[in-house]
């Protein structure tokens, strides 16, 4: 049986990802890297260990023991870890990070796929065993956006593109084509929740792919928490990216947003 290494962030797809592992004979070793990851991953795998993301020497440890060749780095970590004292780095960690030439997202994430290649392991595309998850371009809502929605889309769309081109981020909040709110560090809730506020209701949020995404990190998620924080501000059209995007609990997604008269689109 051939071994596959999760190392799970926070939300639903690391879960998602090891039971679809564990339904095509994978043997799976899952590696819990922050406090909130979801431990139901622990009933797909083989084995669960929690080691915080900072202590990287202990990561590639744990999968080499194991013989672990390949994993897959799924599930969302924020990298204001790196700056607001939540964890620690461990003397390898630190140094590759003083290392970067940049803070960015793919800089960081960079890193870290040579690091585990250096050790012999290969980071494989987040997509590949839960392609399911991907929706067609189309409206998955009963409500069709209006017209006004639709262009914000458009223009948000558009703008998040931008923002994804300087790795800066993947979301953006508008509201009558005028920029409310961009993604940084803080990650999409939080920039959803300054963006809908300053809207005072009605925006529309934007989630899209990077143009030169590399879907072994990063791959842009939705899921019912990210329509719970629209809920709270008043926003009312969520536009991702079709074929690009991973939708978590759709049917859960749709009731909730036909309940909460939200559209989504896959553009």
């Amino acid at each position: 049986m051939e071994k596959l290494g999760i190392l799970a962030g926070v939300g639903k797809l690391p879960v998602e990802c090891a039971r679809a592992a564990c339904q095509l004979g994978y043997e799976v070793y899952a590696v819990g890297l922050l406090p909130d990851s979801d431990s139901e991953i622990a009933n797909f795998a083989k084995d669960f260990k929690s080691i915080s993301v900072a202590q990287l020497d202990a990561i590639l440890n744990y999968l080499k023991e194991n013989e672990i060749t390949r994993v897959t780095m799924i599930g969302k970590v924020t990298k204001e870890l790196l700056f607001n004292g939540a964890v620690v780095p461990d003397a390898r960690m630190l140094q590759l990070i003083m290392s970067l030439p940049d803070r960015n997202d793919d800089t960081i994430m960079m890193a870290f796929v040579r690091e585990l290649a250096m050790a012999g392991i290969q980071a494989f595309d987040q997509t590949a065993l839960i392609r399911k998850l991907i929706p067609r371009r189309g409206t998955i809502t009963s409500r069709e956006p209006t017209s006004v929605e639709r262009q914000d889309m458009e223009f948000g769309f558009m703008v998040a593109k931008e923002l994804g081109r300087l790795d800066i981020g993947q979301t953006v909040v508008v509201k009558n084509r005028a920029v409310m709110a961009l993604e940084a560090i803080e990650g999409t809730d939080a920039c959803i929740l300054r963006g809908g506020k300053l809207a005072n209701a009605g925006a529309v949020v934007a989630k899209v792919s990077k143009p030169n995404q590399d879907n072994r990190f990063d791959v842009p998620t939705v899921g019912k928490r990210t329509l719970e924080v629209m809920a709270e501000v008043g926003a009312t059209a969520l536009a991702i990216e079709a074929e690009k995007t991973l939708m978590v609990d759709r049917a859960g997604m749709v009731a909730f947003a036909d309940e909460k008269g939200i559209a989504i689109i896959a553009m």
